[in-house]
């Protein structure tokens, strides 16, 4: 008697053999290390290993988990504003610093008028509003003339624009004791204090203490999820889901009578925005505002962060924004601790640069093997 044959019993509705192919664990293992990135991993159980490793060299968890969730919330919207330029294929922004710029303008206004409390914070953001739509809008169109070659324009627009904004924190009439030189009674310091202003406006707001060493910013942390919850409204939109068609295939997205070149200037000016709004927030955390070249770094710490998280140059998510800011945040808090503690010496700076542009050289070679 034959055996009978597996696909006509299949076809007929038979008993099937679900047996799962010799070696399908080991692939699937395969797969997920092969799609979340082994440098994500490795930062990932390393950063785990410096928690372990922090009692032994005296460090204090609780402190180091309060540092954690503040720089999380301090960093978090610079991270968030990479998704729609990602989304609507522009790449990484590395011409993120035209955002830092209008806040850091927005937050000097701010100054300027004498804004305290809440309404001088969200008085920055507002002020702010004018110079990122500005600014943003001609950085999109700049983007649309130099498709394919985005990422390599923005970092010099980026730094074209700093390097501007050098000379134009001296000659701006701006006139507040608090801001300007002592000495010449004319041009912006460096560093800029808000304290009298709007300092921790948002991580005093119902914050959550435990010991007196953890302090959990739950203002801040909730302006955060507001600024993401609004993204992921907006990436639902028609316009945002235009936004996403035109990322993902523009080809169709013309051929649908979506507008290319409009939907781009549109994550271009959302992008420089949430960067405005980005920079005010961590300056009311961190107390300073810190002109003149200090926004340069910036660009690269926030796109450091959202690949970790497992973005890619064409496709980022809210998930990818909370992971990869959280870990990053993370990994810069904890090394110093533990590290510098276990050695005596200092290799934050060190690390942060290792971290960022080897996270970002990675993320730029996966593209350039996909898409040959």
């Amino acid at each position: 008697m034959t055996s009978p044959n597996p696909s006509a019993t299949a076809a007929a509705g038979g008993p099937q053999d679900l047996t799962p192919p010799k070696g399908t664990s080991s692939h699937s293992f395969r797969r997920i290390v092969t799609d979340f990135g082994w440098p994500r991993i490795i930062i990932f159980i390393f950063l785990v290993a410096l928690f372990v490793a922090a009692p032994a060299v005296g460090v204090r968890i609780d402190a180091s988990l309060s540092d954690v969730f503040n720089r999380f919330g301090q960093n978090a919207i610079f991270v968030l504003a990479l998704v729609p330029m990602i989304q609507a294929g522009c790449g990484l922004n590395f011409g993120l610093s035209l955002g830092i710029i209008s806040g850091l303008l927005g937050a000097t206004l701010s100054v300027q008028c004498g804004l305290h409390g809440m309404v001088g914070f969200l008085g920055a953001i507002i002020l702010a509003a004018p110079f990122s739509v500005l600014f943003g809008w001609l950085y999109g169109r700049l983007l649309n003339k130099v498709k394919g070659e985005e990422m390599t324009i923005a970092m010099y627009v980026g730094f074209a624009g700093v390097m501007f904004m050098c000379i134009m924190w001296l000659l701006l009439p701006y006139t507040a004791p608090d801001m300007i030189w002592g000495y010449a009674g004319k041009g912006l310091r460096t560093t800029i204090s808000v304290e009298n202003y709007w300092l921790q406006i948002l991580n005093n707001f119902l914050p959550v203490r435990v010991g007196p060493f953890f302090k959990f910013p739950t203002g801040e942390i909730l302006f955060v999820a507001l600024a993401a919850f609004c993204m992921w409204l907006f990436m639902r939109t028609k316009t945002g889901t235009a936004l996403t068609a035109v990322g993902s295939n523009p080809d169709y997205a013309r051929s649908s009578g979506i507008s290319v070149d409009r939907m781009r200037i549109i994550s271009v000016i959302l992008s420089t925005f949430l960067g405005a709004a980005g920079i005010i927030t961590y300056e009311q955390s961190f107390g300073f505002i810190q002109l003149y070249t200090a926004p340069l770094a910036m660009p690269f710490t926030a796109i450091a962060a959202i690949l970790i998280g497992g973005a890619s140059v064409n496709k980022a998510s809210m998930v990818n924004v909370v992971v990869g800011a959280f870990l990053f945040q993370g990994l810069l808090t904890m090394t110093p601790s533990v590290i510098n503690s276990a050695l005596q010496t200092d290799m934050s700076e060190v690390v942060r640069i290792v971290v960022s542009n080897g996270i970002i050289i990675y993320a730029l070679t996966r593209k350039s093997k996909v898409t040959k």
